[in-house]
């Protein structure tokens, strides 16, 4: 299955989260990449694929809700790091810059992660959504000091604009120990 692109439902309800995915996988032909109960008593339902799959997933999704529906979005051509970086780390070399993002919410949070991959040669090295982080989600991110600089500068653009900005930080040249809590 091409992956190209993501679908993301996030619902007030662990029911209604199982309704929903149960109904987005059978309404397109997608991938189920995360489904769980997430910090604050939320559930969020995320999938990939082809995007008209996507789009007929997270419709139908958002439509079985039924007044649970907090956020969803749909993402086409999105970049391959944010799939490879969600719920899982890449090893980071200790030696580029760090540049971490963090959004009150996880919509926002992939959005911003989108841009910045797209905006710098970057590597994501984790995109980390709402578990044990009160319903927040961060990306971490290496590469040269500049890179960094410009893909932070254009995930923290996409996480203001929607409100939804925690912090921000670029750290140049990382204790090596500081690269260990990463991983």
């Amino acid at each position: 299955m091409t992956e190209k692109s993501i679908g993301l439902l996030e619902l007030s309800s662990v029911v209604a989260g199982f309704l929903v995915a149960d109904t987005a996988l059978k309404a397109g032909n997608v991938r189920l990449v995360l489904s769980r109960s997430i910090c604050s008593g939320k559930y969020m339902v995320l999938v990939a694929g082809d995007p008209s799959g996507v789009n007929s997933a997270v419709a139908a999704g958002a439509e079985a809700a039924e007044g649970c529906l907090i956020d969803s979005i749909v993402i086409t051509n999105i970049h391959p790091d944010v799939i490879t970086a969600l719920g899982r780390t890449n090893v980071a070399p200790p030696d580029g810059a760090l540049g971490i993002l963090e959004s009150f919410n996880v919509a926002t949070l992939i959005r911003a992660a989108d841009a910045a991959a797209k905006s710098a040669h970057v590597q994501l090295l984790e995109v980390r959504v709402a578990m044990a982080l009160g319903g927040k989600a961060f990306v971490t991110m290496t590469g040269d000091v500049a890179a960094v600089q410009t893909a932070v500068a254009a995930g923290r653009e996409v996480i203001a604009d929607a409100g939804m900005l925690v912090n921000a930080a670029v750290i140049s040249r990382p204790h090596p120990d500081v690269y260990r809590e990463v991983v």
